[in-house]
């Protein structure tokens, strides 16, 4: 595979920026991503959600005072609008013009977990998301900051319930093992103190948390060896005054866009300068990937089901798929969008590939290399049923069958290999004409077997 099409496909979700890739380096591709605006209006499904505390109690009120059957059409509405945010995102994904800070959006996303399944509140949701894309590639410690102030993951690990007198650990416990440091590096001690040093943060207007004063801890606490009245901004920027901060996300990181296992020393390479640069996320980024750009690494990571579907879907052309469709296979694939299994996110890794799953991707590339899919929709179910769409790839008709498969391999496959080679072949052999009315089938065909390989399934 070229380079420019596997670090596309591994900064984005499909070899679309390719060429950008090739004409801008990867180093000023990395650049634009940081500098371009992009848009950041509340979408128009969010409009009658309730924003503030304020609206919040009176939606609640309301929901109280309602019938079943009214509280039942209530949460029906919430479930679209939830699911409306699914397909937000995705068409976000699909439309970008650098899907990058997408990308790192869906990494922070997976890290900093808040999932509809427990918040429920479709705005606060949408704050957490906001939150992630405008830091995207800013400072890793001002990021931990703001989530950890997010109402959506008060809601999410309790924190509301965190009181002085009966304090809840789970927000304490998950700043460390999950979000920062990992196990290992701390103390149970370090825990109880630091819910103690987070009793009373509830939920505030505006995305942010607010302290109560009635519910808050007022001593002194012992938290990673230091000793002082803290508060959630004091207990990150402990952390990560700690030695072992930057390898954790270093690791995430690289499993995120380069290697399903990354080594020890790559992980530590990185991370001190993760470290060196004060946790600010761009330089770091861009010392990895264009360290990373030229090593042969091709076929280290499994593509996920974005990356799957979303390059089947630019491959072949294929824009008319609708979005709720893709958030439908994607939630079947195991990356459920704003709704994680637990804390810990989607495992990733080989956990993207059980032969479950992959029967299920090779169901796709059959439908959609031959123009049809089943079309589906939970919030509109009159539109599900099988769909016919027009479907095309990029290929030169100058040439012959080697050089397609040469050129068609060179943008999807990380290594061809001789049995690779003579099946592609076989299916477009040397007598190939590609003036024929039936030349356009003939390519699909291939690309169709293409899709199904497992070579296919690795970047």
């Amino acid at each position: 595979m070229q380079l420019e099409y596997l670090w596309a496909l591994r900064l984005g979700f499909s070899t679309r920026e390719a060429a950008k890739i090739r004409e801008r380096g990867i180093k000023g591709f990395l650049q634009d991503t940081y500098d371009t605006p992009y848009p950041d209006t509340l979408p128009g499904f969010l409009a009658d959600e309730p924003k503030t505390l304020a609206e919040r109690r009176e939606f609640q009120k309301r929901n109280k005072g309602a019938s079943q059957e009214e509280r039942q059409m209530l949460r029906k509405k919430e479930r679209e609008v939830f699911f409306k945010m699914k397909t937000w995102w995705v068409d976000r994904m699909r439309k970008s013009e650098y899907p990058l800070r997408e990308k790192m959006t869906c990494f922070w996303h997976n890290h900093f977990v808040a999932s509809w399944r427990k918040v429920k509140e479709n705005y606060w949701i949408y704050e957490h998301n906001r939150i992630l894309r405008e830091n995207a590639f800013g400072n890793y410690r001002e990021l931990t900051k703001q989530i950890v102030r997010s109402n959506a993951m008060l809601k999410y690990l309790d924190n509301h319930n965190n009181k002085n007198g009966a304090f809840n650990e789970n927000l304490s416990r998950e700043l460390l093992e999950l979000f920062t440091l990992g196990i290992g590096n701390y103390s149970e001690e370090d825990i109880k103190n630091g819910a103690r040093a987070l009793a009373g943060l509830g939920f505030g207007d505006n995305g942010k948390g607010v302290y109560r004063k009635k519910t808050a801890y007022h001593e002194t606490v012992t938290y990673l060896g230091k000793t002082g009245r803290f508060r959630a901004d004091d207990l990150v920027d402990i952390i990560f005054e700690q030695e072992n901060t930057p390898y954790f996300i270093t690791e995430k990181i690289l499993k995120w866009f380069v290697y399903d296992e990354p080594g020890e020393e790559l992980v530590k390479h990185y991370g001190d300068y993760l470290k060196s640069v004060d946790f600010e996320i761009a330089p770091f980024f861009t010392r990895m990937i264009s360290e990373e750009y030229d090593k042969p690494n091709a076929g280290r990571k499994i593509k996920d089901p974005l990356v799957y579907m979303l390059q089947l879907t630019d491959e072949l052309h294929a824009g008319a798929i609708d979005n709720p469709t893709i958030a439908v296979f994607l939630a079947r694939q195991g990356m459920d969008l704003f709704n994680q299994p637990n804390v810990k996110g989607w495992d990733g890794g080989a956990a993207w590939l059980t032969s479950q799953l992959f029967l299920q991707r090779n169901k796709m590339a059959d439908a959609l290399s031959t123009g049809k899919y089943y079309a589906a929709n939970p919030i509109a179910p009159g539109r599900n049923g099988m769909k016919r769409i027009d479907v095309a790839l990029d290929w030169d008709r100058k040439d012959n069958n080697k050089q397609i498969i040469k050129d068609l391999a060179g943008r999807t496959l990380f290594q061809v290999n001789d049995t690779l080679e003579n099946d592609m072949e076989t299916i477009l052999t040397y007598d190939f004409d590609p003036q024929k009315t039936n030349a356009d089938k003939a390519v699909l065909r291939l690309f169709r077997y293409i899709a199904k390989t497992p070579e296919y399934q690795l970047i």
